[in-house]
């Protein structure tokens, strides 16, 4: 298991898991909200977002938090599909954040 912080992209705590064969990716994003309506409304565009932008990788519920993962295999893995898993989850967040968190209330961080 590793934490990777990414400085450049303001992306912090990506945290990779290798169980072989294949190596997982999560961030979290933010805890759920509280509100039932905000809820219903974040499951939604989260759905929306995995359907429309989001290739590979996914956004999910673990616990009580909103993560994203990537998944890759490791038999072939090389440092290109390692960056592009980052890459992508990096401009996943970047992008998504600002919908995102206008779900996200002061008394769920």
């Amino acid at each position: 298991m590793w934490m990777i912080h990414d400085e450049s992209d303001h992306i912090d705590n990506i945290l990779l898991t290798w169980s072989p064969p294949i190596v997982v990716f999560r961030v979290k994003l933010m805890d759920m909200p509280t509100d039932a309506t905000k809820r219903i409304g974040l499951f939604e565009q989260l759905l929306r977002l995995n359907a429309s932008d989001m290739v590979s990788g996914a956004y999910g519920i673990e616990g009580n938090a909103i993560v994203a993962t990537e998944t890759l295999q490791t038999e072939n893995l090389d440092f290109n599909e390692f960056q592009a898993a980052i890459d992508g989850l990096t401009l996943a967040l970047t992008e998504h954040y600002p919908q995102l968190r206008t779900y996200h209330t002061a008394s769920t961080s």
